[in-house]
């Protein structure tokens, strides 16, 4: 049995990205951060091949209407996949576990009762410096290129479990 679960955990995932559309639904509130997240995104998607014309980019107030923009993307049918970024850094009161916890119930609520993949790229941090160590540029460690590849990987996994 052991055999068995360290064998499923080195099965590389499929990031061919080659003719998806992809969905992006970006928040504009800490754009200053949801731009950098944008950037890592793009250059994730790109690096599986998806083509820049086949990535549509919508843009939102803040990450609590990020599922409402996922929802629109997925029912124009005109994509494969959706990644959502924002960025909601905790403040003074209880607005910051309302936001956050709206939102991540709300992108999951969409990939499941849609079965399309949508994928969580909001970072969701204490300080400034937190949300910036998460969207650091080319190189370094960025939430929105992770958030990409998934989409990608999971828009594969579809693809394939999808009857002949």
């Amino acid at each position: 049995m052991a055999d068995d679960v360290k064998a499923a955990a080195r099965v590389e995932p499929v990031l061919d990205g080659r003719g998806l559309r992809i969905g992006v639904a970006a928040s504009r509130f800490n754009d200053h951060v949801t731009v950098r997240l944008l950037d890592g995104v793009r250059r994730g998607l790109a690096g599986t091949g998806v083509e820049a014309d086949d990535v549509t980019e919508v843009w939102v107030p803040g990450a609590f209407e990020l599922p409402v923009a996922a929802n629109g993307l997925i029912r124009s049918g005109r994509i494969d996949a959706v990644v959502c970024v924002g960025c909601v850094i905790r403040g003074e009161t209880f607005h910051f576990e309302l936001v956050a916890g709206g939102c991540a119930s709300g992108i999951q609520q969409v990939a499941a009762t849609t079965g399309f993949p949508v994928l969580f790229g909001v970072v969701t941090v204490d300080t400034l410096d937190q949300a910036l160590a998460r969207s650091e540029p080319a190189g370094g460690h960025n939430v929105g290129e992770e958030a990409a590849l998934g989409a990608v990987e999971m828009a594969r996994l579809l693809q394939g479990l999808r009857p002949a």
